[in-house]
């Protein structure tokens, strides 16, 4: 039998970490309850769960960055006190966090270096460069690190965690905003840090990557651990039965609607980052967008949204010139943005789950200068339940929503607005199994509610699953489009990586 199922967690031999009966509890909500954990020499350790089932805070305790309400961790066998990150540092442990944790107003190398203690300033290139190298994150040392992509920022946090010679690498989401290029040079550095005795903790929803790169999973639910796994004698199934506690059927795509009538069209769209791109998107269709990190994925919905100045090209929504100036101007014509970033660009996380839901509608809420607050509860709870949105009340936090349901409450804004056009950028980015099957649901919706839906994704499974066409992004270019039904994911990375073929179909 597969599956070990206990109060404590037993490393088994060179064991190098271990965490028994951690609890921690935010304003009376119970993150974790009796956790336990144990990490091995050496080993790359899967930590699984839905959201909320506590993966990150549990990494996050580990890495000295929150604080445990009881408990004990032993490092080598002995107690270890981890009140803040230097101390875990000084123990070993690094951590590349999900929402990751990079200074955006200093540069590449000061991002780098900032982690170390041991640092000449004359040396920062010849410092930096083969970490940056190794994550396969070819930028000068000097740029800042605000004009990254998120995908790059994720390589960058990389290099970071390479940087300090950890013992214990703690990884949150590492792969969550990666094309597949990127994803094999981090397994490949995963592969050689285990080599050099080197333990991973790979916090993951991607069950593909957990089969390929990890020896065990720890499964964590509603913050216990419910069981510790080989991968060896694993299978999916198992796995997600311990997650979720039940059988998780992955839904196909329902039938899809005939595309209606032409709704946007691009010809020669040039922006800062976009070069002569040319597309089309119909109503009742799922036009879904692939590419290298870089390749301009995230920058077209900034050109749609009126963020990126369009500087050439023409560009018609519902017939009608189309050159927004602002984002206001974007949202009033209708088309409405899921951001890549859903904490920094999206969601305004201080404010409540109403606040944020019904941002874009208060205006039609209003009445002599005064939001019509029954009728605003009303709107939000309507929306809620289209997106199966889960949290104690409208008047929470978002940030204390899992990331599942924080993308939903961002989901919810749109649906009540109900623009023509939807740009999700990589909406299931982070999320678990259970709650991408939600997001799919509502792509699904909005396709056969007539609405175009333009899905930016780094994974490939999903854009099969959801879309219609794909267009595929190299360099800022158009490379290729194809017919969902005709593509795969050998054709997606060649014409990714490569304008060495001709494009192939109809742009």
């Amino acid at each position: 039998m597969p599956v070990i199922i206990g109060c404590m967690a037993s490393a088994g031999p060179g064991s190098l970490l271990q965490a028994d009966r951690i609890s921690k509890n935010f304003g009376g909500v119970a993150a974790l309850r009796n956790a336990h954990f144990a990490l091995r020499r050496g080993e790359v350790h899967a930590l699984i769960g839905e959201n909320g089932a506590g993966k990150s805070t549990l990494a996050k305790i580990l890495a000295g960055s929150l604080k445990p309400d009881s408990g004990s961790i032993r490092i080598d066998g002995r107690p270890a006190a981890i009140s803040s990150p230097l101390d875990a540092q000084r123990l070993g442990i690094g951590i590349i966090y999900q929402e990751l944790d990079l200074f955006p107003h200093l540069t590449v190398g000061e991002n780098i270096v900032i982690g170390n203690l041991r640092f000449s300033e004359s040396r920062l290139e010849d410092f930096c460069r083969p970490f940056l190298d190794q994550a396969g994150l070819a930028v000068s040392v000097r740029r800042m690190a605000a004009s990254l992509s998120i995908g790059e920022k994720q390589l960058l946090a990389i290099a970071r965690a390479l940087s300090m010679n950890a013992r214990v690498i703690l990884m949150d989401e590492p792969t969550s905003s990666l094309f597949d290029d990127a994803v094999e040079r981090l397994f490949g550095l995963i592969r050689g840090l285990k080599e050099r005795g080197v333990s991973v903790v790979y916090v993951s929803h991607k069950m593909d990557e957990i089969f390929r790169i990890c020896d065990r999973a720890t499964v964590l639910r509603d913050g216990e651990t419910v069981g510790t796994m080989e991968m060896g004698t694993a299978t999916a199934g198992e796995m997600i039965r311990l997650m979720v506690g039940r059988d998780l059927l992955i839904a196909a795509r329902p039938y899809r609607r005939p595309p209606g009538e032409m709704l946007l069209q691009s010809t020669g769209l040039t922006t800062g980052k976009l070069q002569d791109l040319s597309f089309e998107l119909r109503r009742c269709e799922v036009l879904g967008v692939a590419g290298l990190v870089g390749s301009g994925r995230s920058e077209l919905g900034a050109a749609l949204f009126g963020i990126d100045r369009i500087h050439a090209g023409r560009v018609q929504l519902r017939g009608a010139p189309f050159r927004p100036a602002s984002p206001c101007e974007a949202i009033g014509r209708g088309i409405g943005l899921v951001p890549e970033d859903r904490r920094l660009e999206g969601l305004m996380m201080t404010m409540s789950v109403l606040e944020n839901g019904t941002l874009t509608v208060l205006g039609r809420m209003q009445k002599m200068g005064f939001i019509r607050r029954g009728q605003e509860r009303a709107e939000l709870s309507k929306a809620a339940r289209r997106v199966s949105l889960n949290c104690p009340s409208p008047g929470s936090p978002v940030a204390t929503l899992s990331g599942g349901n924080q993308q939903k409450v961002l989901l919810a804004r749109w649906l009540l607005l109900d623009p023509d056009v939807f740009f999700l950028d990589d909406p299931t980015r982070g999320i678990d199994v259970g709650a991408k099957q939600d997001i799919y649901r509502i792509i699904d919706d909005l396709a056969s509610a007539g609405k175009g839906v333009i899905l930016v994704s780094s994974e490939l499974p999903e854009l099969l699953r959801c879309c219609d066409r794909i267009l595929v992004l190299c360099n800022g270019r158009a490379a290729a489009v194809y017919d969902a039904r005709e593509a795969t994911q050998e054709k997606i990375m060649a014409a990714a990586t490569s304008f060495a073929s001709p494009a192939r179909g109809s742009i």
